[in-house]
């Protein structure tokens, strides 16, 4: 044909407008970077809580929700693989309500505790320990052989005491509820060590009264099973962004409070607030570096409450921390 146009060799690269050597888009590698500073930005806080027990109280719509309790089991397990050793804690309120309801229990809360009748104590049990501990490890399990399932009553974990409330200046009784007055760990320590991450809930046998199991706050439980086992952190997650000095203005969300100033401001909080924060204080009071409160109906809220420069929610700090 006479025509001497030479056909250069392909050079193998990418023909898509933007494209790298490496076959990567621009916006592609904008992304990576991102992905890559939120790793390095992580790094202080791996240093920082590697082989240490962080206690992570599960509850609130956290725990009704499937996609949560998926996104909460991811962020457990991806503790444990980044060297730490998490031990979870785990109330179930409204479980325990909606169960209560169907079996046509009467149930009350009174000054942020649900009132407990022997009958209602059967149904706490079943729910805590029957229900919710099955499926939390469960959920983890799809992970790897990693959780196991304890209740507060197992192998002198917990020692309780009934407890009742204060209300207008005057006691009320709640019935079989109680305080964690002794911590046995031990039986978590095992597990720890055996590289697991112990799934606990919040029942205590009664000191008092052979036989006799309390319904324990799961609050209170896991500040008091944190200063057991000497934790570096508490998370408490709940269904709020944290504490407000100045409820209900959300512009008053509090990032850090010292336990000297959370200690005041205790008694002027709302009832169902009262529990998570004074089991905050008594954390902090009891050894633990830090404890916080974060918003459970987040996904990956852990995540980002450890592993982030502002983590979220509201921090409480021993006053020379501060």
């Amino acid at each position: 044909m006479g025509d001497d146009t030479v056909i250069p060799e392909s050079t193998g690269t990418s023909a898509t407008p933007g494209a790298t050597a490496s076959g990567a888009t621009a916006t592609e590698t904008a992304e990576a970077r991102v992905k890559a500073a939120t790793l390095i930005e992580s790094l202080p806080w791996l240093k920082r809580f590697h082989d240490q027990i962080v206690v992570v109280k599960f509850g609130g719509n956290a725990m009704v929700s499937e996609e949560l309790q998926r996104s909460f089991a991811e962020d457990m397990v991806y503790l444990r693989y980044a060297g730490l050793r998490p031990v979870v804690v785990h109330g179930g309120g409204p479980q325990i309500s909606s169960m209560l309801e169907r079996l046509g229990i009467e149930s009350e809360f009174r000054g942020g505790y649900r009132v407990t009748s022997p009958e209602a104590m059967d149904v706490v049990r079943m729910v805590l320990s029957g229900g919710i501990n099955r499926e939390l490890v469960s959920h983890i399990n799809e992970h790897g052989p990693l959780a196991a399932g304890l209740s507060g009553e197992d192998a002198g974990l917990f020692r309780g005491r009934r407890r009742g409330a204060v209300i207008d200046g005057e006691e009320v009784d709640l019935g079989l509820v109680g305080d964690v007055v002794g911590v046995d760990p031990q039986a978590v320590i095992a597990q720890l060590d055996a590289g697991r991450i112990p799934v606990v809930s919040s029942i205590a046998p009664d000191m008092d009264v052979p036989g006799q199991s309390l319904n324990v706050n799961a609050d209170s439980a896991a500040a008091a099973l944190a200063v057991a086992l000497g934790a570096a952190k508490l998370v408490i997650l709940t269904d709020v962004a944290g504490l407000y000095s100045d409820w209900p203005n959300r512009d008053s969300l509090v990032s850090v409070i010292t336990s000297d100033e959370l200690r005041s401001l205790l008694p002027s909080l709302e009832s169902g607030m009262i529990p998570k924060m004074a089991a905050c204080l008594e954390a902090v009071d009891g050894g633990v570096a830090k404890s916080a409160i974060i918003d459970g109906r987040i996904e990956h809220s852990i995540l980002l409450e450890i592993f982030t420069q502002s983590g979220i929610g509201t921090e409480v700090v021993p006053v020379e921390a501060a």
